[in-house]
Order: structure tokens, then C-alpha cells, then sequence
């Protein structure tokens, strides 16, 4: 249930990500339903509220777009957070691959690190993704930009992993 609960949190962010982006939505999204919310084990500490925008070493501005907490990835219980990045893009787009690929490490080490929780299951792998454009976790978009880092957490810092 807790599996299907991030789910369900995951993609109503991302439509209601995607709704804003295309100028259609202006009310906050509803809170989901108390039977539906994230296990307090698994909370991002509300001292770290999720800022809209970030500023990356390459100089582009990200925002996020989810972060999906309580999946299991190849190395076990996988925290990921999901950042639209438009500069990515193929047609016109002026960050590199290089480029993308320091800004996910600056993202794990300087956002994904201070959230991942201290306390409840242990997280054994931290992805940070890039798009530039927003696509439903688990989905394929084969007009997308987007690139994958895996890192492990260990001493305090993000670890890069082969992917």
C-alpha cells in the first residue's frame, strides 16, 4: 500500500506539474486522502520545503517534479527526485551532456542529500533524473531529453554509481 500510495502522489505531481507548464491549472493541487498519505518514516523534513526553482552549477534553472520515495531500484530502497530542465533539450538546447551530468551530482550532493530521512528503512540509492520536458514516471517519451545519475549515500555524500 505504501508502494502504491507514492504512486498515486507521484503521477498527480507530475499531471498537475504538466497542467501548470501548459497554463491551465492555478489552484493548488487537493491534499490526498489520509489513507493515501506518505508514511511519516518516509516524510521529507518540513524544515527542507521543496523550493520551485534551483540554480545548478551549469546555469540552468531546474525545478522539481516529484520525488518518489518507497521503490525499490537495483540496489534496494531507491529515494528519486525528478527535475524538468529545458536547457536539456535536443532541439536548442544549450546544456551538455557534461554539463547535465555535474548539475546531477551538485543536485545530489546539495538537495537530495539533506532529504534523504535519518530515520525509518534505510535509503540504499539516490537517482536524480533530468528532463526537459515533464514525463510520467515509469513512461516512455521518445521526443524527450532526459538523463539518469545514480549515486549511493555513504560518509555524508553522494557516491556516483554506474547506471
Amino acid at each position: 500500500m505504501k508502494g502504491m500510495a507514492a504512486i498515486v502522489l507521484a503521477v498527480a505531481a507530475a499531471a498537475t506539474l504538466f497542467v501548470k507548464l501548459a497554463g491551465g491549472l492555478h489552484e493548488p493541487a487537493p491534499e490526498p486522502p489520509p489513507d493515501l498519505a506518505m508514511p511519516s518514516d518516509l516524510a521529507v523534513p518540513s524544515d527542507l520545503a521543496m523550493p520551485s526553482d534551483l540554480a545548478v552549477p551549469s546555469g540552468q534553472v531546474v525545478t522539481l517534479i516529484d520525488t518518489i520515495q518507497g521503490a525499490t531500484g537495483p540496489e534496494g530502497l531507491t529515494l528519486r527526485f525528478r527535475f524538468l530542465a529545458p536547457a536539456i533539450t535536443r532541439e536548442g538546447g544549450t546544456i551538455s551532456a557534461e554539463q547535465a551530468q555535474a548539475d546531477m551530482a551538485h543536485l545530489c550532493l546539495h538537495y537530495a542529500l539533506p532529504r534523504v530521512p535519518q530515520s525509518g528503512p534505510a535509503i540504499q540509492q539516490v537517482i536524480i533524473s533530468l528532463s526537459d520536458r515533464p514525463v510520467l514516471f515509469g513512461e516512455a517519451d521518445t521526443e524527450a531529453t532526459q538523463y539518469f545519475e545514480a549515486f549511493s549515500i555513504a560518509d555524508g555524500t553522494c557516491i556516483w554509481e554506474p547506471f
